[in-house]
């Protein structure tokens, strides 16, 4: 029998008790996810809108088509969204799903659930732009000079991307996983 302070209330469930708040650094690196892929993201909705964005007259002529444009949105919007769900990994609806959301909304996040997805992400993040760094490295004959340049330096920090989502994500496992009672051997 429950004493009267466990006794669960309709206001006051019992649930499990909430993770630890994230560390300061984590909540950093988070939040520098979105602003790494935001200006990739801005120059190809400048290439969307019909600007060369850095290439030269024949080399914008395969982006200048409406499914190269469809393509290049879409993956604009769908970077972005994925680098937001970076947030998710130090923000409460990370651990309880909001309640707005159709089926599954005030469910508690089981955290293999976020942390699968974010780790496989974080791997083939920093498998894809493992190369970025050599970009210079290799010639651009369809960009100016000045393009060369630009798309090399907004670039870049997409290396960023894999380890940052690494870290945040190892350090969302250590403040969700359940701790496991010690065992008597």
């Amino acid at each position: 029998m429950r004493s009267p302070k466990e006794q669960p209330t309709a206001l006051s469930p019992v649930s499990p008790s909430p993770a630890p708040l994230p560390p300061r650094w984590a909540v950093r690196a988070a939040r520098l996810v979105p602003l790494i892929v935001l200006p990739t993201g801005l120059w190809r909705l400048a290439m969307v809108c019909g600007l060369p964005s850095g290439y030269t007259a024949e080399g914008f002529v395969p982006f200048d088509t409406p499914g190269a444009k469809l393509w290049m949105l879409m993956l604009s919007v769908v970077c972005e969204l994925l680098a937001l769900l970076t947030l998710g990994l130090v923000r409460p609806w990370g651990e309880t799903t909001p309640r707005w959301i159709p089926v599954i909304g005030g469910r508690t996040v089981r955290p293999l659930a976020a942390v699968v997805p974010a780790a496989v992400g974080a791997l083939a993040l920093t498998a894809i732009w493992a190369t970025m760094p050599w970009w210079w490295a290799y010639p651009h004959p369809d960009m100016t000079p000045l393009g060369s340049l630009l798309v090399g330096v907004i670039y870049q920090p997409l290396v960023l991307w894999g380890p940052l989502l690494g870290a945040v994500t190892v350090s969302y496992y250590r403040r969700t996983r359940t701790p496991r009672p010690p065992t008597d051997r």
